[in-house]
């Protein structure tokens, strides 16, 4: 079918001063798509040509208007005070949710085209009129999504779970015992428990979005990286502490960076609050306090680069088996064959 696909983000690189998780997952999951035969068409700006100036050819196709889709997919917008509330040719302003209440109102209100709402970061409220209206569907990257939602993690390359050796990992060199990178964004409470008392004892670092920092002096805060250094950080790091928002957290919803992470050979302990912690590492990764975090951290010290290590990162490799790529296509197909089917679009019309 032919998809009208809706980001604010980049599909290469990027910029660095940006926010977009997306970059990791975002590209192979558009490109599994294509390989299955689906026509794709980006209805936002090419910000990778725009602003990062990199020139993707002729294997993607962008649009600024409205033309004839099949299914609109949305990686959900939502709004930012300053940034995309502001008026058009403001300083600062982006118009990502300008454009998204442009599409929804021609193809999902007018039209009736079935529409498909991938709600990655949890604005949508369970109340939303978009969870109601027939011709839309909601995707969740959570493990227990909000009633009425189809879960659709974020996808990791099979190529690259299969190719990850866990004893090459294991050996390798590492001069960071923690290592973090990501924004600052409802965080704090994770960040204090299980991460900054440990940061008084062992070699850290800490990549990303952080604007209020006062109360760690101690941390060493690098501030945003390029998307490219992400890898080089955990590959770098013996282990990480995979930090979530309270939203994310209660409905077992992790974020991009416990692949990044295992795929580098960082080992991601994972706070006991996290729903279904134990589905995402192994008990042994799972930590309640910030003590918890000093010890386990000391433990892989001593067993670094040991058979106990790499049978760590054997067992973390296993449990992104959900995340995998064709697994994730297989369920996002199965919600736009769904979604455009005869009988939900004659409902939606009605």
């Amino acid at each position: 079918m032919k998809i009208g696909y809706s980001f604010w983000g980049f599909l290469g690189n990027g910029i660095t001063d940006t926010p977009d998780g997306g970059r990791s997952h975002r590209r192979p999951l558009i490109d599994a798509l294509l390989d299955r035969g689906h026509e794709i068409v980006f209805l936002q700006a090419n910000r990778d040509l725009i602003e990062a100036g990199d020139d993707l050819g002729n294997a993607y196709a962008f649009h600024s208007g409205t033309p004839d889709i099949d299914v609109l997919f949305l990686e959900w917008r939502w709004a930012i005070d300053g940034r995309n509330t502001t008026p058009c040719g403001t300083e600062g302003h982006t118009c990502d949710l300008h454009r998204q209440t442009e599409l929804v109102t021609w193809y999902t209100v007018r039209l009736g085209t079935p529409t498909v709402i991938w709600d990655k970061d949890r604005q949508l409220r369970p109340d939303s009129v978009w969870r109601r209206i027939r011709q839309t569907t909601v995707c969740e990257a959570a493990l227990e999504p909000t009633a009425g939602a189809h879960r659709l993690l974020f996808p990791v390359d099979d190529r690259l779970l299969d190719e990850a050796d866990p004893i090459v990992l294991a050996k390798k060199p590492r001069d960071l015992v923690l290592g973090y990178v990501g924004n600052q964004y409802d965080r704090d409470e994770h960040f204090d428990r299980f991460f900054a008392s440990a940061a008084t004892r062992f070699d850290h670092l800490v990549g990303g979005k952080w604007t209020k920092t006062d109360r760690w002096p101690h941390v060493r805060f690098l501030g945003r990286l390029p998307f490219e250094a992400v890898h080089a950080v955990y590959g770098r790091s013996l282990a990480t502490v995979l930090m979530l928002p309270e939203r994310y957290a209660v409905v077992g919803q992790m974020t991009q960076r416990i692949f990044e992470a295992v795929l580098a050979g960082c080992l991601p302990l994972t706070p006991a609050d996290i729903l279904h912690a134990d589905r995402f590492v192994p008990k042994e990764l799972i930590v309640s306090s910030g003590s918890e975090v000093i010890e386990r951290l000391a433990h892989l010290q001593r067993i670094a680069g040991t058979q106990q290590h790499a049978d760590l990162i054997a067992a973390c490799l296993d449990r992104l088996d959900p995340f995998r790529l064709s697994r994730q296509v297989d369920a996002l197909e199965a919600v736009l064959d769904t979604a455009a089917s005869p009988v939900n679009v004659e409902r939606g019309a009605a």
